[in-house]
């Protein structure tokens, strides 16, 4: 297991024309390119794991006769927001392989550690099906946690997959939970009103190794924008997005847990008096159609799932610690 193994390191403290690159408006770093830089690093891991360590990385995907792309992004969690004034060390390994999927676990490590759990997939370069990878070979305790980590994780997408709401209608239960939405709170915001749009064209500069935009890009452009990032459930990736193509990001609050509070205050310039003018409560989005109340229970399903998987990787970490 541990042959796939590669770290590399951002110097944020000891570069500050590197870190110039990385700084936001607010003078922190664009989480976005962090999570650009992991879906890299994990491809390099796969490729290490099914060419052998000793490979050469710059191979064509002709001469490989394979490519591997990411399947999908199980969970990210920010542990402590990211600081400026450290060097950022990303590493990580496949910890789990099944017939032509691997799950690979990456780290960002200062002085904490931030985890996050990609699903890459392998294909044959010609046919475009499913290209075996090599078995992993558990030789360590902690190798044989991380393999576990990886098969529950494994099973889990393929106990939701099987339980999709586009495959089965919600239970009495979340049924119940929807209908309470509805009932419980007084001021709901539609899910139609958070709706935005954004579109870009394709250039590349952005490719990937066969000549398709790269995923981590991808990741960086959804996720980008004036929030405090905690943790990322699910991402999947349905298709490969062409060189020259338009992309069309649309991004809906589907489901939310928080209750917003905005004041308004005004100050007078000649005495220096504050006086509070408006106070503001949003609570909940809510679903107005049938396909909104499928994506608001699909978002809470992944919310449950995430809380899940957290809870599997706290302990592994609670363990390290001890």
């Amino acid at each position: 297991m541990h042959d796939s193994y590669t770290e590399f390191v951002l110097p944020f403290a000891t570069d500050p024309n590197f870190l110039e690159e990385y700084v936001n408006a607010s003078g922190g770093i664009r989480t976005g390119k962090i999570i650009e830089h992991l879906d890299s690093l994990a491809g390099s891991i796969s490729y290490k794991h099914v060419l052998g360590p000793t490979s050469r990385s710059a191979l064509k995907v002709e001469e490989m006769g394979l490519y591997i792309v990411t399947a999908g992004v199980e969970r990210i969690d920010m542990l402590r927001p990211l600081n400026p004034t450290h060097d950022l060390r990303l590493s990580g390994q496949v910890i789990y392989t099944g017939r032509s999927s691997m799950e690979v676990v990456v780290r960002i490590e200062t002085m904490a550690k931030d985890a996050r759990r990609f699903s890459m997939v392998c294909r044959d370069a010609k046919t475009n099906q499913a290209y075996p990878v090599n078995p992993l070979i558990i030789s360590t305790d902690e190798e044989k946690t991380l393999f576990t980590i990886g098969q529950e994780l494994k099973l889990k997408r393929a106990s939701l997959a099987q339980r999709s709401l586009s495959r089965v209608p919600p239970s009495s239960k979340e049924a119940a939970a929807l209908h309470e939405n509805y009932l419980k709170f007084g001021e709901l915001v539609p899910m139609g009103k958070t709706r935005i749009e954004k579109c870009m064209l394709m250039f590349p500069q952005e490719r990937n190794v066969h000549q398709k935009i790269f995923g981590g890009y991808l990741m960086r452009l959804a996720y980008e924008g004036r929030v405090r990032f905690l943790a990322l459930d699910e991402i999947s990736f349905k298709l490969p997005v062409p060189i020259g193509s338009i992309l069309r990001l649309t991004s809906v609050v589907l489901y939310d847990e928080i209750h917003v509070g905005v004041q308004a205050n005004v100050v007078d310039i000649k005495t220096g008096t504050e006086k509070t003018t408006n106070e503001f409560r949003f609570t909940k989005v809510v679903p107005k159609t049938y396909r909104e109340a499928m994506l608001w229970l699909g978002a809470r399903r992944a919310v449950a799932v995430g809380d899940e998987i957290r809870d599997l990787t706290s302990k592994r970490r609670e363990k390290e610690e001890v």
